[in-house]
């Protein structure tokens, strides 16, 4: 793979409120705009190059998108000869 797409869940998060807040805001400006101007044609320019930068700074994994990495957890060994049963408690006193 040539390049690492890596957002974390917080990342995520970000990307999702400034996509919904940009095209809200351009949505409204082109609105307002065409309205006081009498131009439907300018109302959606506005809003397609609004569409367009905030894919820009939506859709590639810049590295502010991932400044909370996920740390997981080491994978529990369990022996094969034991009963599922006392795996079950096992696990459960090791998460407690």
């Amino acid at each position: 793979m040539w390049f690492e797409w890596k957002i974390d869940f917080e990342g995520q998060k970000q990307a999702e409120l400034i996509s919904q807040v940009g095209i809200i805001l351009f949505a409204a400006i082109g609105f307002i705009a065409g309205f006081l101007l009498q131009n439907l044609i300018l109302a959606f320019q506005i809003f397609g190059g609004g569409i367009f930068l905030t894919s820009l700074f939506v859709l590639p994994p810049w590295s502010f998108y991932n400044q909370h990495p996920v740390q997981w957890l080491p994978p529990i060994q369990i022996e094969k000869d034991k009963p599922e049963q006392e795996e079950v408690d096992e696990l459960k006193e090791k998460s407690t």
